[in-house]
């Protein structure tokens, strides 16, 4: 997800794809809960971001992604941007988010106590700069794999990672897209994305990417920011900004109604969807989180 300031770049990774909804005999034969928690509601929208590849030790890789897919998906779907946009995004994401993870973080709490003596094995998409790592600490024995397109992310999250007491060999930072995960079949205990969906080249396949490399009965966790409803002031603000978010925020898109491609994808367990309404993100407030099941 990214945040677009008027005088200063300052941003959420995400990426695009029209959305489409859920029908509603699909949703019916979905374990799923829709709840609203926040004092303002919004229709469930599907948001894109940018998901990486990669290799750690930890976890195993398929080597014919690892080598040659993964790069090669990389260069297609996220076309080689200057380095001082990279490191210009990744300097914003690091130093202009305080406000947003402050309010965030009873939600973000709620999500990773499901990973408390569950989870050994994690898969971050869009790890990013690593705010999610200081909730990493209540989990014994974990080992984290951040995967990021933009590799001026790396340094961000290792410090991150560092400042969060994560053990330097129990985190590994891979450069790549999530829509080609190179990690073998249902290899990880949980994949977690936060503010990833908006900005993926396609989100369909990165659902399906999450849901391969998931162990039976892992759970993918999600917070996403999301279209306003329909008609909404907020709705029509983002229309008008969505070009221009793509242009400076790293491919995140304004307008994906999330909640509806994670129904689409057919976890084999469902999904809990929740709603959020988040006041220090103003045309980004809308937004879905919660649990899927595999």
């Amino acid at each position: 997800m990214a945040i677009l300031h008027l005088s200063l770049i300052s941003t959420i990774t995400c990426s695009q794809r029209k959305a489409t909804r859920a029908s509603q005999d699909s949703v019916k034969t979905q374990k799923t809960l829709i709840a609203t928690d926040s004092v303002s509601s919004f229709r469930l929208c599907p948001c894109g971001r940018r998901h990486f590849i990669g290799a750690m030790p930890l976890l195993p890789l398929a080597p014919s992604y690892a080598a040659s897919s993964s790069t090669e998906d990389l260069k297609r779907l996220r076309p080689r941007k200057p380095d001082w946009y990279d490191e210009l995004f990744a300097w914003s994401m690091d130093t202009s988010m305080e406000q947003y993870e402050k309010e965030i973080s009873s939600y973000k709490m709620k999500l990773f106590n499901n990973l408390v003596g569950k989870a050994e094995k994690v898969l971050e998409i869009g790890v990013g700069t690593g705010p999610n790592f200081k909730y990493y600490s209540n989990i014994p024995n974990v080992s984290v794999l951040g995967v990021d397109p933009n590799a001026k992310m790396e340094s961000y999250a290792r410090k991150s990672a560092a400042q969060a007491g994560l053990k330097p060999e129990y985190f590994s930072f891979i450069h790549a897209v999530a829509e080609a995960i190179p990690l073998e079949d249902s290899s990880v205990h949980a994949v977690v994305g936060t503010l990833v969906l908006c900005s993926v080249a396609d989100v369909t396949r990165t659902l399906n990417e999450i849901k391969r490399v998931l162990r039976p009965g892992g759970v993918y966790l999600f917070i996403e920011h999301v279209a306003g409803e329909d008609g909404s002031f907020l709705r029509l603000v983002q229309n008008v900004l969505d070009p221009l978010q793509q242009v400076v925020a790293d491919g995140c898109h304004l307008t994906r109604c999330t909640g509806d491609y994670i129904l689409e994808a057919r976890f084999n367990g469902g999904a809990d969807i929740n709603k959020a309404s988040l006041s220090s993100l103003a045309y980004l407030s809308s937004h879905v989180y919660g649990v899927a099941y595999n």
